[in-house]
């Protein structure tokens, strides 16, 4: 076992020579006649315990204590001092800079007990500062963790499922939200121009970019289905404004679509299009699926019938439908032509939808 490393410093050799021949069968020790030569040992050794005289010429004890202490900080610091100068020492106690004083001339069962004390402190201080430096790497590990998990599932939804108990965390909630369908038109044909790792790389962009699009206007990206992307505007967080952030959002998706279709115009020879469906309306949201795979979703009728509004779009490229319940919200802000009636599936009577021309300021074409 390695002995526990000390250096003894005093300006007196007979002292340094004592101090040696007591405790060097025990401890492993160092010694210095004055505070550069202590300074000089330390850089250059392990030193686990550090005991000066007090009054020394050129640096004294607690000069010296003070001096090594930012750069040796788990040093612990002790100090051989006369009766005289005992009230500057307990200064340097209350400061945090002394471990312990020892009055001169020290006893040998007194300073080894002092001895064994401080190499307790200082193993328990080691753990202690590997325990922390193991927690600190735990934190980091757990941070680049949940950084990644948040890949996979929205921060929102993150943030939410850890503030509800383990029991709490599959109860749904009823949400009155506004629900989008954004779908690539003719996709199939496209992709296969491209080789399946080109068609990832290009929906790894088009996702990313319109998932910007959807936080942009304080939505949130339910899932990705082929190249389908399903949002929703209030599931997590409520604004009076939910319709209209779904269309605004729709609209910047139409916008963005000339940036992706200069970059991939010689891949596709043709260009990339997109039909969207919102609807307004009660839903089921939480955390689906079972104890060993959850997922956070978005169920109900009012996604079922957003979905139906979406197919519609088929055939009219980049084409925004909206529901009634979507149009009586934003009738004063958006330009809309009105479709007849229509049937769709799962609904036994015809519903309202309405083609998005634009916003109300914007002058026609």
């Amino acid at each position: 076992m390695e002995k526990f490393p000390i250096l003894y410093v005093d300006d007196e050799e007979h002292n340094l020579t004592s101090f040696t021949a007591t405790f060097r069968k025990d401890y492993k020790i160092h010694t210095a006649t004055n505070g550069n030569d202590a300074m000089e040992i330390l850089r250059n050794n392990v030193v686990k315990l550090v005991i000066t005289d007090q009054r020394m010429p050129e640096m004294t004890g607690i000069q010296l204590l003070e001096k090594l202490s930012p750069e040796f900080p788990e040093t612990i610091r002790m100090i051989l001092t006369g009766f005289s100068d005992i009230e500057v020492i307990i200064d340097a106690i209350n400061s945090g800079n002394v471990f312990r004083y020892i009055t001169k001339p020290w006893d040998e069962t007194e300073l080894r007990m002092t001895i064994e004390n401080a190499r307790q402190l200082f193993d328990l201080q080691a753990r202690n500062s590997a325990l922390m430096e193991e927690l600190h790497q735990k934190v980091v590990e757990q941070d680049q963790t949940l950084k990644l998990f948040v890949k996979y599932v929205p921060e929102q939804v993150v943030k939410n499922t850890l503030d509800k108990s383990q029991e709490s965390i599959f109860e749904g909630d009823l949400r009155n939200v506004a629900v989008l369908f954004c779908d690539i038109r003719g996709f199939t044909p496209l992709s296969e121009e491209l080789s399946p790792k080109e068609v990832v790389s290009f929906l790894n962009e088009y996702y990313q970019v319109m998932t910007e699009v959807v936080k942009q206007h304080n939505g949130l990206v339910i899932q990705f289905v082929g190249d389908e992307i399903f949002a929703a505007f209030g599931a997590l967080e409520y604004y009076q404004d939910n319709e209209a952030r779904a269309v605004f959002c729709a609209l910047k998706m139409i916008d963005t679509l000339p940036q992706l279709n200069l970059k991939y115009k010689e891949k596709f020879k043709k260009e990339i299009v997109i039909g969207i469906g919102i609807n307004y309306g009660e839903v089921v949201a939480g955390n689906l699926g079972s104890e060993d795979r959850i997922r956070y979703s978005v169920t109900g009728d009012t996604v079922n019938t957003t979905k139906r509004i979406e197919s519609i779009t088929k055939g009219h490229p980049n084409l925004i439908l909206i529901s009634d319940s979507i149009y009586q919200s934003v009738k004063n802000i958006i330009k809309v032509k009105a479709w007849d009636p229509l049937f769709v599936k799962g609904k036994k009577d015809k519903i309202l939808v309405y083609e998005v021309l634009g916003l109300q300021d914007e002058k026609q074409e």
